[in-house]
């Protein structure tokens, strides 16, 4: 179990907030109580079912939500990282003008993100797989993610990469370290409401995770994710007011286990401090696999 970091006077870093002043409180505070969604680990087997890209999955098996305190991650003193944390802010400027245009952002997108993902982890190459973009309005077909969890698993991220490269190139690539890597950010200006909760991996236990199957009746894929079930002791953070020249990357898997942060389990939750009639989070997240020539 990690110690919790030491926080850095606020008024130090609130200028840090976003780089648009005039759309954000002056100071965010040090930290939230809000309702966090986990999986309750009571033996019902939990699932999630896709019908289609377009369309909220439906759920299967027992939650329960819980009142969290959500630390600010912008007053923690020193750096926070993705092998440590699990987790880490960029900044980050893009030059796609249209993030709900498929063709431009995997035009222009993909290859500023594998920049941004080797720049960060020191990889040798990236893969993007896929993309979701995401609103927070009602109707919308895919929204927020409410519940806690972890995009893959011991088992599905090798999988993946043999579903992306083939199992030739799997075979050689699986040998040596390996990660898989989510990069979220705004695309509709500072975020106010619905922003990602973050669990430093460092305060996770093994125990914590709750095997979730994916069934993709679309395409007849099913792989597997972890659920979240609640423990004393978890540290959850969040970045109040990203804005859209901001990206956090999350690593959502890691082949090492030699301490480093393996799994990184967040979700959206409701921030009690959103103002009135603040406009809805828009989002976009990236997911990648990140691989080393050691």
């Amino acid at each position: 179990m990690s110690t919790v970091p030491a926080l850095a006077d606020p008024l130090e870093v609130s200028a840090a907030l976003s780089p648009r002043p005039q759309d954000r409180p002056a100071l965010a505070p040090v930290s939230v109580t809000a309702q966090l969604n986990f999986a309750a680990d009571d033996g019902v087997p939990h699932k999630v079912v896709f019908t289609s890209d377009r369309v909220s999955p439906e759920t299967q098996g027992n939650q329960e939500a819980r009142w969290i305190e959500i630390q600010n991650a912008r007053v923690l003193a020193g750096d926070v990282s993705l092998d440590a944390e699990g987790f880490e802010l960029r900044t980050h400027r893009s030059a796609v003008t249209d993030f709900e245009n498929d063709e431009e952002v995997r035009r222009v997108y993909y290859p500023e993100i594998v920049a941004l993902v080797k720049e960060a982890t020191g990889a040798s190459r990236v893969e993007i797989f896929d993309h979701t973009v995401r609103k927070d309005v009602p109707g919308a077909s895919r929204q927020p993610a409410s519940r806690m969890h972890v995009d893959y698993t011991e088992k599905s991220a090798p999988q993946r990469i043999r579903d992306i490269v083939g199992d030739d190139e799997a075979d050689r690539l699986l040998k040596k370290r390996h990660i898989q890597v989510n990069i979220w950010r705004s695309i509709a200006g500072v975020v106010h409401g619905s922003p990602l909760a973050l669990l430093d991996a460092q305060s996770l236990k093994g125990d914590n995770l709750v095997r979730t199957e994916m069934v993709y009746r679309h395409t007849g894929r099913i792989g597997e994710t972890y659920g979240i079930s609640h423990a004393d002791g978890q540290q959850w953070y969040y970045y109040p007011h990203m804005s859209e020249d901001e990206a956090v990357l999350i690593k959502g898997y890691d082949s090492l286990t030699d301490g480093r942060a393996r799994f990184t389990p967040h979700g959206a939750f409701q921030d009690p401090t959103t103002p009135d009639g603040a406009p809805p989070r828009e989002s976009i997240e990236v997911r990648t696999f990140a691989f080393f020539d050691d």
